[in-house]
Formats: structure tokens, sequence, C-alpha cells
């Protein structure tokens, strides 16, 4: 791995060196921070992180330590912020939906709301700029999402929007250039992690459309991104204890998600205070996991917990999941394509043997032959969880299942996942948001295609048909596409997590559009 690495090495502490130098809103605003998430100003503590402030932060932070400090002045700290800081507002917020329009329209011209242009430096600011217009998922969610962003593209390519696909793509290159990763969102609370890495994935939707030619021009990102998937402190890789994504299990070098830090999310900072209290483990070992489950974009559920029902208990960097190394099992894979296609065989050859151990590590121990299902692999118990969930669509979906195992898998998801409204997440109900009774847009297209890939046609048609169903409804009686959707009952709202249902939304977007275009239905409504 030493041949791939060395190239990328010095550029690969310099971005690391300018994340590091980027300062977060808990570090600018101390205990100002603090205050008014603890005291939860604002419903939301992404709120507060977002803001913008109206003046130079250093003198904001003077002023708020003497009238604080005052006996003489009567505070509101509520109104102290509004004075101070620009409160941002959802992308939606003022936007009127014509639910007697048909749905498809009614995508189209969200497209245009959900649209940001490249944005400019604000000092004091969270959000971290990028060179080129993009797409955000709506609601409380108004910056680029990595997790987001392949299944929004899903439907941009069925609009036709090329141009703007590519400018997504082009700033997630950006970002591994400049920070040696593609964090969480593009603001500087993020910079600690990543998330589910569809980087490979966006390409290779892009090349659909552009040509093949496009894996030329992002190879270099995409070696940088497998590159920070991979780093390890190989002394430590057997205990995992290293500031790494990556772990050793039996004589594979595998994958967890991840964050570098161990303290409370700054979006979610009264949230994650509270979970630890409840709760005698080491503090900073519990943030270290609620962080690690926001990586996985699963925040929160039941795969992650020890009891499989209690936030408190969350083990999230002690687990392989499945998703992630079949994500990463695709990195490898079209490195490997790309270097075969070059002529480059002896990096060709390190990919192709990287992604076939990783295969092997999958079907070794994520595979429950008994149960007909992949599940996520504790390294430190040596046991799989046993808590069914969809992410063992993503075996299926990169092709990485053998017919049989896949035909398991398929009756599976029929026998105990499918309801009315189409996939639940999970089959247990803990009141977090990625557990039942919910259902997510990427979840149905990686369940759907990746049954697909292995001749399960009416199952996933069947899928496909009850998912557009629930949302044509839900539009239809409240102008809204959201962000989640209740498969179970689908006269209920979703619910459950750490804020409200949110509406907008990018990957519902994208996948609806996308589904209704395969199965031709839901169009003329």
């Amino acid at each position: 791995m030493k041949r791939i690495t060395s190239s990328f090495l010095f550029l690969l502490l310099g971005s690391n060196l300018l994340a590091q130098s980027v300062q977060t809103p808990d570090k600018i605003y101390g205990d100002l921070f603090v205050d008014v998430q603890m005291n939860k100003i604002f419903p939301d503590g992404k709120t507060f992180v977002d803001c913008i402030p109206k003046g130079e932060p250093e003198v904001i932070v003077a002023d708020y330590h003497k009238i604080k400090n005052n006996p003489a002045i009567k505070f509101s700290l509520k109104m102290f912020v509004e004075e101070n800081f620009t409160i941002p507002v959802s992308p939606t917020s003022t936007y009127k939906s014509d639910t007697s329009a048909n749905v498809k329209f009614h995508i189209e011209k969200l497209w245009d709301v959900l649209q940001r242009n490249p944005d400019a430096v604000v000092k004091g600011s969270s959000l971290l700029p990028l060179p080129n217009s993009y797409i955000v998922p709506g609601g409380r969610f108004r910056e680029i999402n990595y997790g987001d962003s392949y299944f929004t593209m899903l439907g941009l390519q069925e609009s036709k929007k090329f141009d703007m696909m590519e400018n997504m793509i082009k700033n997630f290159a950006y970002l591994i250039e400049n920070y040696g990763h593609i964090p969480n969102g593009n603001r500087t609370y993020y910079l600690s992690r990543s998330q589910p890495p569809f980087f490979a994935s966006m390409v290779g939707l892009l090349a659909e459309s552009k040509g093949e030619d496009i894996y030329e021009t992002y190879l270099p990102a995409l070696e940088k991104e497998y590159i920070y998937w991979m780093r390890s402190d190989k002394k430590q890789l057997n205990t995992a204890l290293a500031d790494n994504y990556a772990v050793k299990v039996g004589g594979y070098i595998v994958n967890r998600y991840w964050d570098s830090l161990s303290i409370p999310r700054q979006e979610s900072y009264r949230d994650d205070v509270e979970t630890a209290m409840k709760t005698k483990r080491n503090k900073q070992v519990v943030y270290r996991n609620l962080r690690a489950g926001a990586t996985s974009g699963w925040d929160f559920s039941s795969r992650w917990f020890v009891d499989a029902k209690t936030l408190s208990t969350i083990q999230t960097i002690d687990i392989a999941p499945v998703d992630l190394n079949s994500l990463l099992f695709n990195l490898e894979y079209t490195l490997y394509t790309i270097y075969k296609k070059k002529g480059l065989s002896d990096k060709a050859s390190v990919y192709k043997q990287a992604f076939t151990n990783r295969a092997k590590f999958i079907n070794q121990y994520c595979w429950n032959k008994q149960d007909g299902c992949y599940y996520d692999y504790n390294f430190k118990t040596k046991k799989q969880v046993k808590t069914p969930t969809l992410a063992m669509a993503y075996p299926l979906f990169f092709k990485i299942a053998s017919q049989e195992q896949a035909n398991k898998v398929a009756a599976k998801l029929k026998k105990d996942f499918l309801k009315p409204g189409g996939l639940t997440t999970t089959l247990n109900r803990t009141g977090q948001q990625w557990d039942a009774p919910n259902g997510w847009a990427p979840l149905q297209w990686m369940a759907i295609q990746g049954v697909e890939n292995y001749k399960q046609h009416a199952l996933a048609r069947e899928i496909g048909s009850r998912w557009i169903n629930l949302n044509v409804k839900v539009f239809k009686n409240t102008g809204k596409l959201m962000e989640k959707y209740n498969v179970m009952d689908t006269h209920l709202e979703a619910g459950g997590g750490e804020y409200p249902s949110q509406d907008g939304f990018g990957w519902t977007n994208g996948v609806l559009l996308k589904l209704m275009n395969k199965y031709q239905m839901g169009i003329d409504f």
C-alpha cells in the first residue's frame, strides 16, 4: 500500500493541517456557545451553529461577557443572540407548493429552490465556502450533505441537470483536496468526520451521462478519499484505539465509522450532554460513539446499541458495518478498474486484492446463512450484531452476494421488512428515526436496485410502487416531500430522532423521480 500512499503524503498532511486550523463555533464563541446550547435558546441545536455574526466574533464575545457579568443590566440571552446574529431560515420556508400539479413538476421546480450558488467567505460563519453551485437537502440542512448527494443526483440525472451533478462532484473533489476528505457537510463543525463514501458512486453516475473519461478526471480525488478511509496507526490497529477508520478483523483490514473528536457534537451539544448523563460510561467514549453514529448517517438506530433499544448504550466504533464495507469495496473496485484501463497492472493488482479481501470479509463475517441476511460485525465481542437492518441490501447493490445469498436476502426483505409504504429501516421500535416504523428514500433505492441485480424484478417493483404511492399521497395531502416516511401506518407522519421531520427534500426528490421514471408510475398524479 505504500506505493499508493507515498505520492499523496505531503498533500494529505497539508490538508490535515488546514482542517485543524479551521475554528468551529464552540472555539470561536466559548461560553456563549455553551450557554446558548445548554439553555436551548433555539429548539434545534443546529440553528445557532449556522447563525452568521453581524459583527466581529471577538467583539460579540467581549460584549457578552460585559453584559452578562453586569448586575445592573437585565440580561436576555435570546435577545442578545437575535441582536448579534442573523438567524438562518430553511430553504423551503417561503416556498408554496401547488398540490394540483403533478409531483414531477413539483420536483423540477424544487431544484431551483434547493440550489445554492458559489459561497462567499464570511468571518465567524461555520460554512465552508464551495467554488461551485450545489443542491442542499432542505429544512435544517442548509449546506451540501455528503451522504445525501448521491441520491439527490439520481434525480438530477433524470432531470438532465448534468452540469449541476458535475458541479457537486467538483465541490467534493475540492473538499478532498483542501481538507483531506469529504466532511459530513460543508460546515466547520463537520470536519472531524466524513459520511458513507458514495463519491465513487457519484463519479460512476456522472460517467453514465458524460462518458468514461470522467473517471480519469477524478482519479486523484478518488485515491485521496481512499487514503483517508484507510489511514491507520499499524501499532494500534488490532486494538482499534488509534484515530482511524481502519481496523483489523482476522486477516482483513476493514472499516468502521469514526469521528476524530470525543466531545459533544456542536450541532447537538445539549442532546449529547444529556445522553452521556444517563449512563455511567466514560463520557468521552459516549461522545465518540454518538459522533461515529452521525458519521454513519444512521443517527440514530438500534443497530448501534448494545441492548438494541437505548441510545446511551451506543457502541458504533466497535462495529464493522456491512454497508460501509460494501461502499469501500466499490471504491476499491473503481480504482482497480481505472488502473487496469490505464495499463498500470501493479496498482490495479493492489486494488484487486483489496476488493477481493473486502468481499471475503463481508461474506465470512457479516453473512448469516441461517437467518438469510447480512449483519454488522462487532470486532470487540467477535460476534455478529443480530439486529436485522436494511444495510443488508448493500452487498446486493454492489454485487458482492451470490445468487443464493441474494435470494435469501430478498425473501427476508419481503417477509419481514416490506410494509404498506415500502421497506422499514429496522424491525425495532425505539423512538429513534432510523428504526421502525420509518422508511428512508436512500434505503429503498439500495434495496430496489440490489434485488434487481439478482433478477428479483417483481419484488423490486412492489417496493418501488408502495414507496411511490406513499410519497405521492403525502404530497397531495401536505404539499411536501419529506425526509422520511412512516411506512407501517401510511396515515401517520414519520417521527423520532433529535429534530422534526424535514421537508424539501433532496434525496427523496432524487429517488422518487428515478423510481417514477423507472416504473412509469405516479407520473399523472
